[in-house]
């Protein structure tokens, strides 16, 4: 039997954490809003927003060829794929003070919450099948999640 490129199982897992039994997505978030909390330790503020951009565009890139090649071993858009909540949950933290952890967790529930329940047309796209769409669901859910903690900074 042949097994998927260990690179692609490495970046589409979130770097293993896609193997967690109870709740890969959850794993794969949670992963990415604790790697942001550590770079908004020693990182400037303007810098962070910088990294975490770059992060979302070059994991866009990379969850697309991992997913492109894990599908044909794990099936149309796995479980164990979490490359994309990574990018979901970064998209609400570029809204995100750094100083402020509360914030960050926020927007962790936030992402969490349009991604698993899928409201306002998520569910629609998450029906589509392909590389960049495993990930086109979570992106939008965590646009509107950023939309959310904006709404939130400017009436605090």
């Amino acid at each position: 039997m042949k097994r998927p490129p260990l690179l692609a199982v490495i970046l589409g897992t979130g770097f293993g954490s896609g193997f967690w039994p109870w709740g890969p997505g959850t794993a794969g978030a949670l992963l990415a809003t604790l790697m942001w909390l550590g770079m908004a330790h020693v990182l400037t503020a303007k810098a962070l927003f910088a990294v975490t951009l770059a992060l979302i565009v070059l994991f866009t890139a990379l969850g697309t060829w991992a997913a492109n090649r894990l599908e044909p071993f794990w099936g149309e858009d796995p479980k164990r794929v979490v490359i994309d909540e990574m990018i979901g949950v970064w998209i609400p933290l570029l809204g995100c003070p750094p100083d402020n952890a509360w914030y960050a967790w926020g927007a962790f529930a936030l992402f969490r919450f349009f991604d698993i329940l899928k409201p306002l047309g998520i569910r629609r796209i998450d029906r589509r099948r392909g590389g960049f769409w495993v990930q086109a669901d979570d992106i939008v859910a965590g646009i509107y999640s950023l939309i959310i903690i904006l709404i939130v900074r400017w009436a605090a």
